[in-house]
């Protein structure tokens, strides 16, 4: 039996990491891969390790993981240099599906001590000299790691890519983790309430953001992004600003100020959504409200192709054609993207995804540009059920918030 500790927040049940685990080495013995290695070192992109262990990589420590198709896993965590516990079937109340939980003392700013966390997964993958390894997330497993490996016992062994095997079981959410993401999505709802009700003339940005900061931890939330920026919003000449993370968030707000704030956090369990609206502190000028009607309206048109099947490219092709004939900047970064343990995760709606829309999928879509004057933006999370309907997830009004 599986007795997890009290100290865990919001754990996932031990049948939902049996499902992923049973999905995944099916999937790997279709196509034929004997175990998979991933690595990261923290929870805003760092979904695989999450996704496996229900742990987090944090900080910039690096977790490695060896999954096994045939065998329970092996863990490399920050830790006393050269441990190696084996762990019973039932787990140890932290670590579930672990046999051996290995650490070592490894830092990225200390290059010559990586190679402790690749001698560590030269143990946990020994059985495999002659295999063929699968690599999860390419864009983290870092270069010193793999080398290590190809360059010495594994160099027979077949290396290949293997996140997208990975992607498209985790982009498919199960009634679980819909049920986390409903309430990491409630949870924002409450911090941008809370921290609009807390604006006043004189506070700077950054306290404003810290009001949402609080609210998501109060409510069981780990970690995310809060990025935020104010603009006059009688100035003529006009001093539009991206939203930006805290370094750029010391500007002073004022009275007739337009304030902007995206919460872009995971919530119990640690699921991401985001939420971005804005207010003002007063009366909202036309213009803005002018610019907000064209950015629901941009919104509304790439809901309504969000369907099951639907081409990513074609839904970006669209969405720029419509921006072009409203005079308004195309779109050249991401505007509309899959979320869950990754604060940005398959598919991207973009020119370069293969992916199709599908069922069951956690997305966020947040069109927005500058203009002289004002950064113009919306952000939230839509669910598309298996019912094939897409689910609005947020509750907070959609609308420029006026104070005062």
């Amino acid at each position: 039996m599986n007795i997890l500790s009290e100290r865990i927040n919001t754990p996932i049940s031990t049948a939902e990491l049996e499902r992923r685990w049973a999905a995944v080495r099916a999937a790997m013995t279709e196509q034929r891969i004997d175990v998979l290695l991933m690595q990261n070192n923290n929870d805003h992109m760092g979904g695989y390790v999450k996704y496996f262990t229900d742990l987090p990589a944090m900080f910039g420590y690096p977790v490695t993981v060896v999954f096994p198709a045939d065998d329970r896993m092996s863990v490399i965590s920050q830790g006393a240099i050269g441990a190696n516990v084996q762990l019973p079937p039932e787990g140890d109340g932290l670590r579930r599906g672990v046999r051996n939980a290995m650490t070592t003392s490894s830092f990225a700013s200390a290059p010559y001590s990586l190679v402790l966390d690749a001698q560590h997964a030269e143990t946990a993958l020994a059985p495999y000299a002659s295999a063929t390894i699968g690599m999860v997330g390419l864009g983290t497993l870092p270069v010193s790691l793999v080398d290590h490996l190809r360059r010495g016992k594994f160099s027979k062994a077949k290396f290949v890519d293997a996140s997208d095997l990975v992607d498209r079981i985790k982009v498919i959410k199960s009634p679980e983790e819909i049920g986390l993401i409903r309430r990491t999505a409630a949870l924002q709802d409450a911090a941008m309430k809370a921290a609009f009700a807390a604006i006043k003339p004189g506070m700077r940005e950054y306290q404003i953001a810290a009001v949402a900061e609080q609210a998501i931890h109060d409510g069981g939330g780990e970690q995310g992004i809060y990025l935020c920026s104010s603009t006059p919003g009688s100035d003529p000449l006009g001093q539009a600003a991206w939203q930006g993370n805290r370094h750029v968030q010391n500007r002073v707000v004022r009275e007739g100020d337009v304030f902007t704030l995206l919460v872009e956090t995971n919530g119990p369990g640690a699921m991401y959504t985001e939420l971005g609206r804005s207010c003002v502190l007063g009366k909202a000028p036309q213009e803005l409200m002018d610019e907000f009607g064209i950015v629901l309206e941009a919104r509304k048109h790439t809901l309504s192709m969000l369907k099951p099947g639907a081409s990513c490219k074609d839904i970006w092709d669209a969405h720029n054609r419509f921006m072009r004939q409203r005079g308004r900047p195309e779109e050249q970064r991401l505007y509309c993207h899959g979320q869950g343990y990754d604060l940005v995760e398959r598919p991207l709606v973009r020119f370069d995804e293969p992916m199709l829309i599908q069922k069951n999928m956690n997305i966020a879509c947040h069109p927005n540009y500058l203009t002289k004057k004002f950064f113009n933006s919306i952000t939230d999370n839509y669910l598309l059920r298996e019912d094939g309907v897409l689910e609005w997830l947020h509750k907070f009004p959609e609308e420029i918030v006026e104070l005062g």
